[in-house]
């Protein structure tokens, strides 16, 4: 007998898209990068900074971990960061086209040696500075929304985890980790307790050279794992304890 082939469901179906914040650390301050909506006719939001993003293409995602992986290195040339599904959004309103849902993931990235496009029909893409639980800037659609969700994650995330050693370079010194540590949290750290810290959750290990400067050469160090975070017992305290 012929095979039969499944019908196709008799209704509207929804826009879907992957969206992502990509963090990084840039001028000693945490940093998103946006993407600026073109401004043709009909285009919602023309001009709006926006989170990067874009519709998922069956012919070429799998999964929408695939496509939110495709959209970053379309966006910075990366293919491997740390990235974390954020959650989902949807409703009638979010897009004058039509009902829409979108499926977020936030990534960590160093700055160094990145070279943005902006791709697709965006018009641009620069790094913002984080501020509050936000941006300066307007945004499109519902970005405010995610974008203060991504922050909040983040933030949270940090005060038990090695997440902020993913927006560093492969190489790097204990003082550049507890330096992008106290950017991200927006709060001191006590020096020797932070270091007990790092050295009791073996998440580092020394790599055979130092960095050389104006003060005494320092060592340099690489995460044992740069695919997972490393989770401390507890987290740390108003203090930096």
């Amino acid at each position: 007998m012929p095979r039969k082939v499944p019908t196709r469901p008799n209704f509207e179906r929804p826009l879907t898209g992957v969206d992502l914040v990509i963090f990084t650390v840039r001028d000693d301050a945490l940093q998103v990068l946006l993407t600026q909506r073109p401004t043709g006719p009909n285009e919602p939001c023309p001009g709006l900074w926006a989170l990067p993003g874009g519709f998922i293409d069956v012919d070429q995602d799998a999964s929408l971990e695939a496509c939110a992986r495709r959209k970053l290195a379309e966006k910075t040339g990366l293919s491997s960061p740390y990235l974390e599904q954020l959650g989902s959004w949807g409703n009638s309103t979010r897009d004058p086209r039509g009902w829409s849902a979108t499926h977020v993931y936030f990534a960590l990235i160093p700055s160094d040696g990145i070279e943005l496009k902006a791709g697709g029909r965006a018009a641009d893409a620069r790094w913002h500075p984080v501020r509050d639980n936000g941006v300066r800037e307007k945004l499109a659609f519902d970005h405010v929304e995610i974008l203060s969700a991504a922050i909040e994650r983040l933030r949270n995330k940090v005060e038990y985890t090695s997440l902020p050693a993913f927006l560093l370079p492969e190489e790097f010194t204990l003082s550049d980790l507890q330096h992008v540590y106290e950017i991200v949290l927006d709060r001191p750290l006590n020096k020797s307790a932070f270091r007990t810290r790092v050295r009791d959750a073996d998440l580092i290990v020394e790599v055979p050279r130092q960095r050389s400067g104006p003060n005494r050469p320092a060592q340099l160090y690489r995460l044992k794992d740069r695919r997972h975070p490393v989770f401390f017992p507890r987290t740390f305290s108003p203090r930096g304890d």
